[in-house]
């Protein structure tokens, strides 16, 4: 009877508290063991619950590495998703945003971590650079480059290929911090550093690309 009302007294959890905790235990388990070296069943473990229970949320490992990439993505994106803007002040305003998102997401220890785990394994395990560059950088480029079109079909963006564009941008954004983090030769930015860069990135890109007063912007 004691058995059961232990049982019965602790809390169950719903789908989004299982993944968080699924997500959790792998990551833990990949910065341990690597890829290679990582297995569902360490991860369900981990996660205190069944491998049954793992794959009725993820089919695979390397779907657990996707969910582990594309939530941080997502978080990088939120800026773009906000509605349409109308004028150059606002395209700036959510440019800066946006990329005050990507650096404060990427600078953070864990997803320059998952950034080296893909270096460390390019040779046993390929899908893990494959799955950070497709669910997170490309994902992300390509977000921005939509976002940059719908701009220039408002008239506040110059001519270019959007792609080349959204690019241009992270690149102005990141200049080598990024590099600088990966080899841990830098500290992750501040928040006041994090606004800066993005204000600087924003003016330098709107510069390159368009010049409002002599086009009659608003």
């Amino acid at each position: 009877m004691a058995k059961t009302k232990r049982a019965a007294s602790r809390p169950r959890l719903d789908d989004a508290a299982r993944r968080d905790r699924i997500l959790g235990a792998a990551f833990s388990v990949l910065m341990a063991r690597g890829y290679a070296g990582t297995s569902t069943l360490e991860i369900a473990t981990r996660a205190r619950m069944s491998k049954r229970e793992l794959y009725a949320h993820f089919r695979s490992k390397e779907g657990i590495l996707a969910a582990l990439v594309d939530d941080r993505s997502a978080r990088m994106r939120a800026p773009l998703a906000l509605p349409a803007v109308s004028d150059r002040r606002g395209l700036a305003a959510t440019l800066a945003r946006f990329g005050a998102a990507v650096l404060r997401e990427a600078s953070q220890p864990a997803v320059t971590a998952l950034f080296r785990l893909a270096v460390a394994e390019s040779e046993r395990a390929p899908e893990v650079a494959r799955t950070l560059d497709a669910a997170g950088r490309q994902a992300n480029r390509a977000a921005l480059a939509a976002f940059l079109a719908d701009a220039q079909a408002r008239g506040l963006l110059g001519r270019g290929d959007p792609a080349a564009m959204a690019s241009r941008f992270l690149s102005l954004l990141w200049d080598d911090l990024l590099v600088r983090l990966l080899l841990r030769v830098a500290a992750p930015p501040a928040p006041a550093e994090i606004e800066r860069r993005a204000r600087d990135a924003v003016a330098a890109f709107l510069a390159l690309n368009g010049a409002p007063a002599a086009r009659g912007a608003r």
